[in-house]
């Protein structure tokens, strides 16, 4: 009877997690289509869909969306080319100091975002990039790049050199194998790293809040802070109906690439042949 017990107790734990984790989504769902939203999880007297007419009229929020588009996936770009190119030496080459700036980098990984910002919003204002966009992506993709780096070397581990050294023989140059070879192979690694890295930056709100003034280059994740009005007064409809709306792109992007997702963790925990 006590083992029985025992067995049940991480179920039960579990669900009260799931639970607590669902409720939130519960509310986004029903309170985006409640006419008379409020704090509480209730059904609507009335379904409607005026609270995501209301958001999708307003052109700042179409703004805001394809500023926050143009931003995640500029620095999932970003992030994949150079810490691709940047880990193939990582994998590939004996380099003499490689433990040092492999151990470098995963020390970056563990600076707190906030206790950088301070120098870095100075150096923006001294060299112009202060309320630029692309001066917004170039610095995610700094900060996106050391847990990259050490994602795609680990992906690159995995692809066997012998595979490119028939490559050479047969005259291919090393750019040549990295793209005809290397990435075709690693493509669900390389799904991984964008997938982490265009969450991470879809939902990003300190760093764009900080960096940008302009409310025309706001991305969404900062122009979800509208719905908080002055006073208290909240807008728990838009609210929702935005919240909701704000998810899809995530969602979206995980549910195409999910086999994609098991296949890279896979590639990742795979013992090197």
């Amino acid at each position: 009877m006590k083992w029985k017990f025992e067995k049940k107790v991480p179920y039960v734990i579990l669900s009260i997690l799931a639970f607590v984790f669902a409720l939130p989504l519960l509310w986004i769902i029903v309170a985006s289509f409640d006419g008379n939203a409020s704090q509480a999880v209730k059904l609507p007297a009335t379904w409607t869909i005026e609270n995501y007419k209301a958001v999708l009229s307003e052109q700042a929020n179409i703004r805001a969306f394809g500023n926050g588009l143009l931003i995640s996936f500029g620095q999932s770009i970003l992030v994949v080319l150079v810490g691709g190119l940047a880990a193939y030496p990582l994998s590939r080459y004996e380099l003499r100091y490689k433990n040092m700036f492999l151990y470098t980098i995963l020390f970056m990984t563990s600076l707190p975002i906030t206790a950088v910002m301070v120098p870095v919003y100075k150096m923006f204002l001294t060299i112009g990039l202060y309320d630029s966009i692309f001066g917004l992506i170039l610095f995610l993709t700094a900060t996106s790049l050391p847990y990259g780096i050490w994602l795609m070397k680990n992906f690159m581990d995995n692809v066997p050199i012998e595979l490119e050294e028939a490559a050479w023989v047969d005259g291919a140059s090393t750019l040549t194998s990295i793209r005809k070879i290397i990435a075709p192979l690693m493509f669900p690694g390389i799904c991984v790293v964008f997938i982490f890295t265009f969450s991470g930056s879809w939902g990003n709100f300190f760093v764009p809040y900080i960096l940008l003034q302009s409310l025309d280059k706001l991305p969404a994740s900062v122009s979800l802070y509208q719905f908080f009005g002055q006073h208290g007064m909240v807008v728990y409809g838009q609210l929702a109906a935005y919240s909701a709306l704000y998810a899809i792109p995530s969602l979206v992007l995980y549910v195409i690439s999910q086999n994609y997702m098991s296949k890279g963790f896979n590639m990742a925990g795979a013992a090197k042949g």
